[in-house]
């Protein structure tokens, strides 16, 4: 089944130069916008990273992608969803890692709010808190965090700002083909 891809982010996204790849980590993800009862979107806040980022993470073994989506989004939200739609895929080619994430792309609704967040032991020491914005609010402080990130002992800047980027790209897609 062909899905569109929304992007495909390479180091020259970052005033980089890509090296050859050899044999690359591979990744699957999920990941997306998760919308409440006031059209607010999910954001992860990583403060200690002074990253903003959407709600997602890998896909696990026997996984489906909408599994993996809601199961995240649980995770990191406290939230059980409805999927609306699929948006497609984004692509990160970290030449620097030797490193591909291919991530499915999501829109879900929230159903309930249990107001339980399971954050892991890396989340929880990089600060996480979740916030609820308005779309142009999300897209401004995912866009303006990229200039001001911070290493943690999990993640690199570089590996940070694909992250950030990827997350902007997702937002900036979903305002123009979806809330005009």
């Amino acid at each position: 089944m062909y899905m569109y891809c929304i992007k495909t982010l390479i180091d020259e996204d970052f005033n980089l130069k890509s090296i050859p790849m050899d044999n690359p980590r591979i990744r699957l993800g999920a990941r997306g916008i998760v919308l409440n009862d006031k059209n607010e979107i999910a954001i992860l806040n990583k403060i200690n990273k002074n990253e903003y980022k959407l709600i997602g993470g890998g896909i696990e073994d026997n996984e489906e992608p909408e599994q993996a989506f809601k199961r995240e989004v649980l995770e990191e939200s406290g939230c059980e969803i409805e999927i609306a739609k699929c948006l497609g895929t984004i692509e990160e080619l970290k030449s620097q890692d030797n490193f591909k994430q291919t991530s499915f792309v999501y829109v879900g609704k929230v159903i309930n709010d249990t107001k339980k967040l399971h954050l892991t032991n890396k989340e929880q020491e990089e600060g996480s808190k979740l916030l609820w914005m308005k779309l142009d609010q999300a897209i401004e402080a995912i866009k303006d965090s990229e200039k001001k990130l911070i290493a943690s002992k999990y993640e690199s800047v570089y590996h940070t700002k694909f992250i950030v980027r990827r997350d902007y790209e997702i937002l900036k897609y979903y305002k123009n083909k979806y809330e005009k």
